[in-house]
């Protein structure tokens, strides 16, 4: 692996934002770019092998910073409910697997006919209580992510740093704490205190770069902007969680159709040089 340099040496790049590249496409272009860590995604590692994906991580001198996604954790129904449960548990041994001390969990939206959001983040709530001591034996964090509210409904009923970390709390920050990213909390002037807050009670696991760009696309998933090209201050950010004692890694994740229609490479290499010039510059 090439030296990496101190402007890179917290940067991971989320498998997501070079979607059209192949895992060893990516490991490769990471490592020649002297990119230093990965954020890999379940399906993709599942379909290439654990194990394998360990491996080649590994070999490539890489570090694996997060591993996305567990949760979906709001079902009312006892047996999805309990489908949910099993299939995080698998989540954080694969995550164990890959040698990553992060899980992101992205809560579950409403389940179908329900307009009761309390009763929705209790259940995340309860479903913490059986995975947490589950993920300390496999050494493993779990990181609730708050998604913008626009999600609410139908992805993620915790919308906010502060219902994050009020579910987190209930917990020890070494099963449970939280993601910061900005591209759904930076619309919210409470957060950095609740950065603050995080970093304080050793709960600050993982902290994500995307930027906001409008017109959003028609459906909303897909418009995270590469960075530098919206409205989001990502260097202030990036001080705000330095500030709060975080000094992990700084990884970027893009959903973006018109970046995925793209060569992986070169969306790679742009995207090193806007880490340089906006996060870090």
């Amino acid at each position: 692996m090439s030296t990496v340099d101190t402007e890179l040496a917290r940067l991971s790049v989320n498998q997501m934002t070079v979607r059209r590249l192949g895992l060893p496409e990516l490991t490769d272009a990471c490592a020649r770019s002297g990119v230093p860590g990965v954020g890999l995604w379940r399906e993709p590692v599942r379909s290439y092998g654990v194990e394998a994906t360990a491996k080649l991580v590994r070999d490539a001198g890489l570090t694996v910073t997060t591993l996305c996604r567990g949760g979906f954790l709001t079902a009312a129904e006892a047996g999805p409910r309990a489908a949910a449960l099993a299939d995080n548990r698998r989540a954080i041994e694969e995550a164990a697997a890959l040698g990553t001390q992060v899980l992101v969990l992205v809560s579950g939206g409403l389940p179908p006919g329900s307009q009761d959001l309390p009763a929705a983040r209790e259940r995340v709530a309860d479903a913490l209580a059986e995975l947490g001591p589950y993920a300390r034996e496999h050494g493993v964090r779990l990181a609730v992510e708050p998604l913008h509210p626009m999600y609410a409904s139908d992805r993620c009923v915790v919308s906010t740093l502060t219902q994050a970390l009020d579910l987190a709390e209930r917990f020890p920050a070494d099963q449970v704490g939280v993601v910061v990213d900005t591209y759904h909390v930076w619309w919210d002037d409470r957060a950095p205190r609740q950065i603050a807050r995080a970093g304080a009670a050793g709960r600050l696991h993982a902290f994500q770069l995307a930027d906001w760009t409008t017109p959003l696309p028609e459906g909303a998933l897909n418009g995270r902007g590469q960075l530098g090209d919206g409205a989001i201050d990502l260097r202030a950010w990036r001080r705000h969680v330095d500030a709060a004692g975080y000094t992990g890694p700084i990884e970027v994740e893009l959903f973006n159709e018109k970046l995925w229609a793209r060569d992986g490479r070169e969306v790679l290499a742009e995207t090193v040089e806007r880490f340089r010039t906006h996060v870090v510059g």
